[in-house]
């Protein structure tokens, strides 16, 4: 076929204006969150004190479709549609056949995918009259996500960053600073849990779930503040298929249709935000393209976790959530990708993932790394290092296809740019990156400890 134009925009006009619940399309519903005392459903009183009524009422929705408030899409209207691009120069360092696309979602003004559900997470609580957010943050890219969006609507914001990436990224820290958000380092003097976790080590690196805790404890404890979480529930994939909804449109555009779909995956926020309408799409007989979730080799909850009820959090805090995981007490090895330095993974992706519908896959940090370096150096964006992941599979793949002929159509989401972290490209071009191996028996003591729940 002609050789396809680089860039495919859409117009603002082509703006979805709904997201997608994908929950009514499976086969079977994922099973619910538990409280932890009762063990029975959780209801919409158990989650009041960390949610407004609204995004309660999406977490439980069996709705297929969710329309986006207007003050929602006035905001997303500063970077969305956002482009998606055909990586020929890639294809062409390759020397494959293969024809890679990917959704870049570096163009929002926090630089990453995680402004599609935290602008809708502060409207609603703005709205519900909530003054103040907490929330968690690994790299960094959900805090200062949380911090442009609370800018907009007037809310106080308030981060607890995971240590070893709070350490290792402090301009993400000024950024969020910049927008006006308070960040502490995690585990923190702040917090009954942080405190319990430094009075064994106070230099520890901390973790999402130790993370978490602070963030839910002190929203917990105050009526005019609630909780805003990056990832790993229902609203918050809800939220992120806009991604997927616009690539549609897009790939349609050109009359192409993807072969393969390559995400990152930590929490799940952005590979079930690009490939859940391209599931739906599959469900239904239109399409079949291999879904591939693409995860850390140092935190495999997909490819090495028990499908189990497990904490959200370290502290215990969070009513039990049935998904993949390494148990709430695993503190993965201070990687540079700290978005996917998460024990467990979305119930709704770790459903997916059991009735069969996505592949796993876990890789090392130097290999993403090097596969960063040849994506930036023939595309000229620079990844985060959690996308760089999705990069290396597809480079994979792309190889493969050189090996069989095959000329697949490959798409990934660039999730986010790189441009706060450069000490991890450092570390790499200084070869002074390593590649942790997660034993059976690293592994065995936090997986031994995980709740108990009658099946």
């Amino acid at each position: 076929m002609a050789e396809l134009q680089h860039k495919i925009v859409l117009d603002e006009s082509q703006l979805p204006t709904r997201w997608y619940n994908l929950v009514p399309d499976l086969p079977s519903p994922p099973p619910p969150p538990l409280h932890p005392g009762t063990l029975q459903p959780v209801g919409p009183a158990d989650l009041a004190p960390l949610f407004p009524d609204d995004l309660i009422a999406q977490e439980v929705t069996g709705e297929r479709y969710v329309e986006i408030p207007g003050e929602v899409l006035d905001v997303y209207r500063l970077w969305r549609p956002s482009p998606l691009y055909r990586a020929h120069r890639l294809e062409k360092a390759l020397g494959t056949p293969a024809r890679i696309y990917y959704k870049y979602e570096g163009v929002s003004p926090a630089g990453s995918h995680k402004p599609n559900t935290a602008v809708p997470q502060a409207y609603y609580n703005a709205s519900a009259g909530v003054r103040r957010l907490t929330t968690e943050t690994g790299a960094g890219q959900w805090g200062t996500a949380l911090a442009f969006a609370c800018a907009q609507f007037g809310l106080d914001c308030e981060v607890w960053q995971v240590g070893a990436s709070y350490d290792q990224k402090p301009y993400r820290r000024i950024a969020m600073e910049t927008y006006g958000a308070t960040v502490h380092r995690s585990p923190s003097e702040l917090t009954a849990s942080g405190r319990s976790i430094r009075a064994g080590d106070a230099h520890h690196p901390g973790s999402l779930g130790i993370a978490i805790s602070e963030a839910v404890e002190v929203a917990a404890g105050d009526p005019e503040t609630r909780y805003a979480l990056g990832s790993v529930l229902n609203h918050v994939l809800l939220h992120q298929t806009v991604i997927g909804e616009e690539a549609l449109l897009q790939f349609a555009a050109v009359g192409e249709v993807p072969d393969v779909i390559v995400g990152c995956t930590g929490g799940g926020s952005n590979f079930g935000g690009l490939t859940f309408p391209f599931l739906r799409e599959k469900l239904a007989g239109r399409m079949s393209p291999v879904i591939q979730a693409v995860e850390p080799a140092s935190c495999p909850s997909l490819t090495r976790g028990t499908y189990a009820y497990d904490f959200g959090d370290t502290a215990g805090m969070t009513p039990l959530l049935k998904m993949h995981t390494l148990g709430h007490d695993f503190v993965p090895d201070p990687i540079h990708a700290g978005g996917l330095r998460y024990h467990g993974m979305s119930p709704l992706l770790s459903h997916v993932y059991e009735l069969g519908l996505i592949e796993a896959l876990a890789l090392p940090q130097t290999e993403c790394f090097a596969a960063g370096l040849q994506f930036a150096r023939t595309e000229g964006i620079i990844p985060a290092p959690e996308p760089t992941h999705a990069v290396a599979a597809c480079i994979r793949e792309a190889l493969a296809c050189r090996e069989s002929g095959e000329e697949k159509v490959i798409l990934t989401a660039l999730c986010g740019h790189g441009h706060f972290d450069m000490p991890a490209y450092a570390a790499y071009l200084a070869d002074e990156m390593t590649d942790e191996d997660v034993t059976d028996e690293r592994l065995a003591p936090s997986l031994d400890a995980l709740p108990t729940v009658p099946a």
